[in-house]
């Protein structure tokens, strides 16, 4: 297996094409995922993220108890990587998140990956269950994702949570996530930068950041990551705008900013093909300027649809 970095290293200094998707919900079969997948690979992505989802719960009155239901999962992230590795012979990065999980169960879980080869991991803090107005770790788990990359890390160095073992020393590449708009949570973008210091401090290896419309938020993140001594590589992430609705939603969600530009191309189209299409063309300039730059790799947030992201990969691969 080969580490996320190795492939930049060994890249030439040309910028990659690397995707991330969406586990099918409870109950839905994977053959459609894989038929969106597929059609990218023409682009020959050295890796594909898959993310990992936290249960959902309600509470319901069962034989007179009132008990927390589990009502919707995306199940399947370590076989979907299993099956992406084996069909399409890429490295599949599975998120590994804190929330949800105690340590135990963590250590666990990337043993099970280690046992299936797989050497790159996504570790994310990840968000609070729904419901609740803040993150609550579970008990035993971790709080915060540097707590989370010093646990990996410290596998790489054979070090179990209850046993050191020269035997069993894991071999993870990790990766953590970055806001160049700053994480919603935090109080500034300088508290913002000093978190991701933190988790480049305990062992991260490269940063993908959150998608983000307006290159120059990406460049002065950058810019300003480099100054306080984060050295690791910085993969930006795209997200091709597809409907009116994600001019408020997006924005509401992850805490972005839509240039006005955008905005008014997407508004101006006159029926939903138009408003796909001014989002691919966004995309399109906005990889153009970012290969320009010499970015390591462009990092689709595809939601598994391959539509977009295959006409935008077309125009810059």
């Amino acid at each position: 297996m080969t580490k996320i970095t190795e492939y930049f290293k060994n890249s030439g200094g040309k910028t990659l094409f690397s995707i991330e998707i969406i586990p099918p919900v409870k109950g839905q079969h994977l053959g459609e995922l894989m038929g969106h997948i597929e059609p990218l690979m023409e682009f020959k992505p050295p890796f594909i993220e898959v993310t990992y989802h936290r249960e959902e719960f309600i509470e319901k009155e069962v034989n007179g108890e009132l008990k927390r239901i589990p009502i919707r999962k995306r199940p399947g992230t370590l076989g979907i990587c299993a099956a992406l590795m084996q069909k399409f012979k890429v490295e599949a990065v599975p998120h590994v998140i804190c929330g949800g999980f105690t340590q135990e169960e963590t250590e666990d879980f990337l043993i099970d990956l280690h046992y299936l080869g797989i050497e790159n991991v996504l570790a994310l803090r990840g968000d609070q269950e729904k419901g609740e107005d803040r993150f609550i770790p579970k008990l035993g788990g971790h709080a915060y994702a540097n707590e989370l990359v010093e646990q990996i890390c410290r596998m790489n160095k054979g070090q179990l949570l209850y046993e050191e073992t020269e035997s069993f020393p894991t071999n993870f590449c990790v990766g953590v996530a970055a806001y160049p708009e700053k994480h919603f949570e935090a109080v500034s973008l300088e508290t913002d930068l000093q978190y991701l210091k933190q988790k480049v401090d305990a062992g991260a290896d490269y940063v993908v950041t959150q998608m983000f419309f307006d290159n120059q938020k990406y460049f002065d993140f950058v810019k300003a990551c480099r100054a306080i001594g984060i050295n690791v590589p910085i993969i930006p992430g795209i997200k091709p705008l597809a409907t009116v609705k994600q001019l408020e939603v997006l924005p509401a969600i992850f805490h972005l900013e839509i240039p006005n530009d955008l905005s008014k191309a997407v508004l101006a189209a006159t029926n939903s093909a138009g408003i796909k299409q001014a989002g691919i063309e966004w995309a399109i300039q906005q990889g153009k300027e970012l290969i320009q730059a010499g970015v390591p790799a462009l990092h689709f947030y595809t939601m598994s649809k391959s539509d977009s992201v295959r006409s935008i990969a077309s125009a810059l691969f």
